[in-house]
């Protein structure tokens, strides 16, 4: 409350018969504005009605934490000791006023078992990084004239363990790292945005003119020509159209689905879809307790993948998660 609008109030509240005094000594109107705020008298009642602000920006997130541990000693029944931890993090903040709308979203997740009986203990089992921005005009009021910024990569080293014919232990090679690769993808394009009274949206962007770029950081990497870089280079720029959905709706009263899906296909191989998937859906048991699946699927005819057995090849790549831990929405 404005402090005047207090003061006044207190005031008032102090001597009913100073108050009105004052009102006949200074000719006081039944309404009174201060501050924007609106103060109606009405005999030896006060109404206070206070302006009430627009919100431009909806910010938020969540914090997800799973921890699993076993300790063996002198265990009959067989069995490693191990321990598996996995974090994710999501921030949104979602910008709208008048005919413009600006939304943003980052996402970063994170994890690691840890084996004692191997050579190479600690291994990573998850690990990305995912900054979406979208800013659009109003057509109408669905349709929305938008531009949007897609940039993906990873946090730390990647490995692909294997064990060499005749060698007792495992060895590993670095196939993956910070930057190396990281994707860049800008377009323009329409795009459909539909928001419910129960806060579930959906939007769809369909973009005749994308920009993507292939980032290979790493020296070691870029000399061997890796995700589809010219040897030695550590760009490489591709034009071609792009198709982008996110959804994200209430499926029970405590689940909820969230997905996002990128599609690009090169003016040069139309067709030949790079395909990005990640689908999160969270099941609350209680505030604080959520059990979350979540499923990554990846397809890039640029990537090929070391096989167990003979060359490397495209494949699709897919991570599928289930964990049981904390999860804070804030």
């Amino acid at each position: 409350m404005n402090i005047r609008v207090f003061l006044l109030f207190i005031i008032l509240g102090f001597s009913q018969k100073q108050l009105v005094l004052a009102q006949d000594n200074l000719q006081l109107a039944d309404t009174l504005l201060i501050s924007g705020d609106t103060i109606i008298m009405l005999g030896d009642s006060i109404i206070i009605k206070q302006k009430v602000k627009p919100v431009y920006w909806e910010k938020g997130g969540n914090f997800n934490l799973s921890i699993q541990q076993v300790s063996l000693s002198n265990w009959n029944a067989g069995g490693v000791s191990n321990m598996a931890f996995n974090t994710g993090l999501v921030m949104f903040a979602n910008y709208k006023k008048d005919r413009v709308i600006w939304d943003t979203k980052l996402t970063a997740n994170f994890g690691y078992n840890r084996i004692s009986e191997r050579r190479f203990k600690t291994r990573k089992t998850n690990d990305n990084f995912i900054f979406i921005t979208k800013y659009g005009r109003e057509l109408t009021s669905v349709w929305y004239l938008s531009t949007q910024i897609d940039a993906r990569t990873q946090m730390l080293a990647g490995y692909r363990y294997f064990r060499p014919p005749g060698a007792e232990e495992d060895a590993r090679n670095r196939i993956s790292d910070l930057l190396a690769p990281a994707y860049i993808q800008s377009s323009t394009g329409l795009n459909y945005r539909k928001e419910y009274d129960n806060k579930d949206k959906i939007s769809l962007i369909a973009s005749p003119f994308t920009g993507r770029f292939t980032v290979v950081m790493d020296d070691s990497l870029s000399n061997a020509g890796a995700f589809g870089v010219i040897p030695g280079e550590m760009v490489r720029a591709e034009a071609g159209i792009s198709f982008g959905s996110t959804t994200d709706i209430q499926i029970l009263e405590n689940i909820r689905w969230r997905a996002d899906m990128n599609l690009f296909s090169n003016f040069e191989k139309l067709g030949n879809f790079v395909v990005n998937f990640n689908s999160v859906v969270s099941m609350k048991v209680n505030r604080f307790i959520t059990t979350r699946i979540e499923t990554v699927l990846i397809y890039d005819e640029s990537v090929f993948i070391q096989q167990e057995q003979g060359p490397p090849r495209q494949a699709i790549q897919l991570q599928n998660m289930i964990n049981f831990g904390i999860g804070i929405d804030f």
